[in-house]
């Protein structure tokens, strides 16, 4: 019986095909296949570089079934790569199926470092990001996504979004409404010929893109929340004021978004936190 291959995890860039690294190209040219989440994205990579090598796509929508065919070629005793269009592969693309079901069977999976558009984002933008969280894209349904956004409020850390531009300007009328004017940095096509780097305010932001149609890729990295400390209120203060607008009669959710904007705490723990003032 022959030993199990090895699954790489292999990163690519984000725009500039120079961006990828020698030990990505290396393990692309030395596995005995790939697996890629658009085959006619990676061939272009493997064109870039002069390798030739057999594709098969791996994406969200056979990811499950694939990740069977895959890891049963790897235990047989391939070594497999996995590329996703861009960036590093499971952050906010597929690839975490084929992951998981690969460490299940005791394989050994590989991270090829190399581009990613989070990291890329945070090291131009201007803004505080020692600590930071990552949230991809938002809902698609504008309840989903205003929901989350009220969720995000009271948030302290630098936050990452990813946003297509057919989205980006009810995005930020959205996110402008959850978090008042806070600073962002717009990146957009980053690596790109038409890069852009831009730090505003939401505020000048949504202006902007009323007036000028969005167009390309963008990351948006918005400020965290610095006022909760200053605001002289208590989580208990903002529960107290929701479960009183609920005695009035409001809707528990309305009073809790009411209390959330006078607050500054997030609408879904002042939610909870008033329903366990009334029970």
């Amino acid at each position: 019986m022959n030993a199990p291959g090895t699954l790489y995890v292999v990163a690519t860039p984000i725009g500039n095909l120079n961006d990828l690294s020698p030990r990505a190209a290396e393990t692309l040219g030395s596995v005995d296949f790939i697996a890629a989440e658009d085959t006619r994205v990676t061939a272009k990579i493997l064109n870039h570089i002069g390798v030739k090598k057999a594709l098969i796509s791996c994406q969200k929508y056979n990811e499950k079934e694939r990740s069977e065919q895959i890891v049963s070629r790897i235990l047989a005793g391939e070594n497999v790569a996995f590329c996703s269009d861009a960036g590093t592969p499971v952050i906010s693309d597929p690839g975490g199926a084929l992951v998981s079901k690969a460490l299940d069977e005791g394989i050994t999976v590989v991270p090829v470092s190399g581009p990613s558009a989070v990291v890329s984002a945070l090291s131009v933008c201007g803004i505080r990001c020692e600590r930071f969280c990552f949230e991809g894209f938002l809902p698609t349904p504008k309840g989903g996504r205003r929901e989350r956004l009220e969720e995000l409020k009271g948030e302290k850390r630098t936050m990452v979004f990813y946003e297509a531009p057919h989205k980006l300007q009810r995005t930020l009328t959205d996110m402008l409404e959850a978090f008042g004017d806070r600073q962002i940095t717009i990146c957009r096509e980053m690596t790109k010929l038409h890069e852009e780097i831009w730090r505003t305010g939401l505020a000048e932001a949504k202006a902007y893109y009323d007036e000028n149609p969005p167009r390309g890729e963008y990351v948006l990295v918005i400020a965290g929340n610095e006022r909760p400390d200053d605001s002289g209120f208590t989580l208990e203060d903002a529960a107290a004021m929701a479960a009183d607008l609920m005695a009035e009669g409001m809707s528990a959710s309305e009073a809790a978004k009411k209390a959330a904007k006078e607050t500054g705490f997030s609408k879904s723990e002042i939610y909870k936190a008033a329903g366990e003032i009334r029970n």
